[in-house]
C-alpha cells in the first residue's frame, strides 16, 4: 500500500515510524515531515492544509490512504473535500470529518455535545458579545480559580485559569470584545475547575466499533515541579500508576462508550483518533476536553506500545472492520523526554546544527521541529526539536534512558525538563 501521512512533527514521525514496520506498507510519503520521517519514506514539501497540492500528490503517487496528524486540516474539512472530489472520494482517509472534528474546533460544541450524551464534565456556560452582561454573575457563582476557553482553536493557547475574579472578568472581555485569541474567542466557555490528576486517553474508532489505547499523562509547564508557561508538551509516560485497570473500565464504561455512542445517535460518522483528556477526580474520570487527533508528546509513547501492525489497524478503519482486527499492548512501561529550543515557549531561535544523533541504542529519538540543510546536516526547525522515546520494566528505568540519551544530542541552548516522570516514580495515591 502507498500511505501519506500528513504533518510535520513528533506525533508524524511516531506514526511514519510505526507504519514503516508494516509488511503492507509499499511506498510511505509524509507531507511536510522533517529530518526524521526522512528516515521512514519520503518527505513532500506541501502543506497539511494546502488541500489542492494534497490532491496532486495522492493521484500521482497514488495513495491508498491518508492518515491526517494536525487538527487544522480536518477542523477545515479535509477528509469532506476527499469525499466530494471525484477523484478522491475512493481514498480512506483516517480523520474525522467537519462535523466530527468540531469535537476539537468548538469548545462549546463540544460540551453541548458531553451534557447530551451523560458524559462527566464540568460545569459550564458559554457567552458572546450578546450575553457578556450575564458573565459577571456566572462568574460570582464559581470558586476560584476560574477557566476561561475560547471556543475556536487557538494553537494550544487559549485556555486561562485565572485566580483572581475580578481578573477572570477582565480576560473575559479581553478575548471576546479585544479579541485576544482572535475570532477563536468569539465565544469563551467560562467552566468550573476540576481538581485532580490529568492524564489522556486514546480512542481509535472506525464510526462503530472502537480499540481503548494506551493511557498516558503529559508534563505541560516548562520548568522542573511543573513552573512556569504551558508549552505543548514537555514529556509523556504510559502507562500511568493513577490510571489501574479498574479506572480505565470506569473511564470505558462512562466515558468512552457514551462518547461512540453519542456521534452514531448525533449521525455523526466518526473514523479516526479521539484524545480525551481527562481528570481522575478521586477515583471518578472528568473530561476536560476532546480533541479530534492524537496528542504530542503522548504519541510518542502510546504508538511506541502498541505491538499490532498499526497499518492494519487504520485499515480497519478504513473499512469498518476494526472490531476483527488483532490489537495487542505491551505491558512495558514507555516514557519520552522533550528538548526544546533555548527562550521556547516564548522567543526561541531556529536553524541550530544537532550533533549526536548517532549511535543511540537505549532510545527511538522522534524528530519535532527538525529540517536537512543542504549539505545533510539536521538543523533545529521549531520551538520542540526532539521527543526521546525509552522503554523500561519500570517509570526510573525508562526516564534513566531517555536522560542518557538527551545528554548524547547537542545543540545551541538545549533545554528538557529534568523530573519527567519523578512524581509517579514513588506514586501512592
Amino acid at each position: 500500500m502507498n500511505i501519506l501521512v500528513l504533518g510535520s512533527g513528533g506525533r508524524e514521525h511516531a506514526f511514519a515510524w510505526k507504519l514503516a514496520k508494516s509488511k503492507q506498507l509499499e511506498n510511505l510519503y509524509i507531507a511536510p515531515g522533517n529530518a526524521g520521517t526522512a528516515q521512514c519514506g519520503t518527505n513532500v514539501k506541501i502543506q497539511a492544509t494546502d488541500f489542492e497540492a494534497v490532491k496532486n500528490l495522492v493521484w500521482e503517487k497514488s495513495i491508498d490512504l491518508v492518515l491526517v496528524g494536525p487538527e487544522d486540516p480536518l477542523v477545515q474539512g479535509i477528509h469532506d473535500y476527499f469525499l466530494n472530489d471525484e477523484v478522491l472520494k475512493e481514498v480512506p482517509v483516517i480523520g474525522p470529518k467537519k462535523d466530527g472534528a468540531q469535537l476539537e474546533g468548538s469548545k462549546d460544541f463540544s460540551k453541548q455535545f458531553m451534557l447530551r450524551h451523560g458524559v462527566p464534565t464540568a460545569g459550564y456556560k458559554s457567552f458572546t458579545k450578546d450575553n457578556i452582561s450575564e458573565a459577571a454573575a456566572f462568574i460570582e457563582g464559581l470558586t476560584p480559580p476560574y477557566v476561561l476557553k475560547a471556543d475556536g482553536l487557538a494553537a494550544g493557547k487559549g485556555v486561562l485559569i485565572i485566580e483572581d475574579k475580578e481578573e477572570a472578568k477582565r480576560e473575559l472581555e479581553n478575548m471576546i470584545l479585544n479579541a485576544k485569541f482572535g475570532k477563536a474567542g468569539n465565544t469563551v466557555v467560562i467552566e468550573e475547575f476540576l481538581k485532580g490528576i490529568e492524564l489522556s486517553v486514546f480512542v481509535l474508532t472506525d464510526g462503530k466499533s472502537y480499540k481503548l489505547l494506551p493511557a498516558a499523562k503529559d508534563y505541560k509547564r516548562i520548568g522542573v515541579g511543573d513552573t512556569g508557561l504551558n508549552t505543548g508538551g514537555m514529556g509523556a509516560v504510559s502507562p500511568v500508576p493513577f490510571a489501574d485497570e479498574a479506572f480505565i473500565k470506569k473511564v470505558e464504561e462512562k466515558i468512552v462508550k457514551p462518547t461512540i455512542n453519542g456521534l452514531l445517535k448525533d449521525g455523526i460518522d466518526y473514523r479516526g483518533f479521539i484524545f480525551i483528556g481527562l481528570m481522575n477526580c478521586d477515583g471518578e474520570p472528568k473530561v476536560i476536553e476532546y480533541n479530534c487527533r492524537m496528542g504530542d508528546p503522548e504519541t510518542e509513547v502510546v504508538i511506541p506500545r502498541i505491538e499490532s501492525d498499526l497499518l492494519d489497524l487504520l485499515q480497519g478503519v478504513a473499512t469498518q472492520t476494526l472490531h476483527e482486527k488483532e490489537y495487542s499492548v505491551t505491558p512495558d512501561i514507555a516514557t519520552t523526554v522533550v528538548l526544546v529550543s533555548g527562550g521556547y515557549p516564548e522567543d526561541y531561535e531556529k536553524h541550530k546544527v544537532v550533533s549526536g544523533l548517532e549511535g543511540i541504542h537505549h532510545s527511538q529519538v522522534f524528530h519535532s521541529g527538525t529540517s536537512l540543510a543542504d549539505n545533510g546536516q539536521v538543523l533545529t526547525s521549531g520551538g520542540r526539536v526532539f521527543a526521546v522515546t525509552s522503554f523500561g520494566k519500570t517509570i526510573s528505568e525508562a526516564v534513566a534512558k531517555s536522560f542518557e540519551t538527551a545528554e548524547q544530542i547537542s545543540y545551541d541552548k538545549k533545554y528538557y525538563r529534568s523530573d519527567i516522570g519523578k512524581d509517579l516514580i514513588d506514586w501512592k495515591g
